[in-house]
């Protein structure tokens, strides 16, 4: 067994296991393995682990591993987590099947331009700011209600969820704080647009997925504990 394969399932069952201490049900929560600054190689062995869900911060360096990566595994699925400029918006459509930091409504209309424009659905969340000042995100409903309203209304677009970034801090209480207002957020979106399936909260990373599953994450972005440190 190779050490990504032996991290991937202590993850997989740390998991499992918070799923269980917090009364969620069993596979409930999903796994974005965040591969950025690792090579194709790495990806791979993941895929051969079972791992199929990966997410990068950079779509040049995204475009050119999974071009790799999906030609030994076209099942694998990339999401765009970091932020991104407009003007690499068609790159990061094009190879992605999920964008999940979209933070504000210009974004949101150069994704659905670019979607039509080669014929794609494209699934996105929107990212919403309940960390640090020098995190994206939308700052409040008012923003983020007119991005969800167009999202309504791009053919090529399909709205999941949510996304955030807790604050870097070992206090646990403010982490939970965090994650407490996307759900608030989720909720609130959701009441005024009960057409929309909006159940993905993506939340949690290496340092604090425990918190998020229990505060009710569908979906935690896992990188150093699976790949290691850096390897770029």
């Amino acid at each position: 067994m190779s050490e990504i394969t032996s991290r991937l399932q202590q993850v997989l069952d740390s998991i499992r296991d918070a799923e269980v201490k917090s009364g969620r049900d069993s596979n409930s929560v999903s796994l974005v393995a965040v591969s950025k600054f690792h090579p194709a190689e790495a990806v791979l062995e993941a895929v051969e682990a079972g791992q199929l869900v990966f997410g990068e911060n950079r779509v040049q360096e995204a475009v050119e591993k999974f071009q790799e990566v999906r030609l030994a595994a076209p099942q694998a699925c990339l999401h765009i987590i970091g932020s991104l400029q407009r003007n690499k918006v068609k790159k990061a459509v094009g190879c992605a099947s999920c964008i999940q930091s979209v933070d504000r409504i210009e974004l949101l209309e150069e994704i659905g331009k670019q979607a039509a424009n080669l014929n794609k659905e494209i699934q996105v969340l929107f990212e919403f700011h309940t960390g640090e000042e020098s995190k994206s995100g939308f700052a409040d409903l008012d923003s983020l209600l007119p991005a969800v309203e167009y999202a309504c209304q791009a053919p090529h677009i399909i709205p999941r969820g949510f996304m955030t970034m807790a604050p870097f801090t070992d206090n646990q209480l403010e982490i939970a704080a965090s994650f407490k207002k996307l759900v608030s957020i989720q909720q609130q979106v959701a009441s005024r647009f009960p057409s929309l399936d909006l159940r993905e909260l993506s939340m949690g990373m290496s340092n604090d997925y425990a918190i998020a599953i229990a505060e009710g994450a569908t979906m935690v972005r896992i990188g150093t504990a699976i790949f290691g440190e850096r390897g770029y």
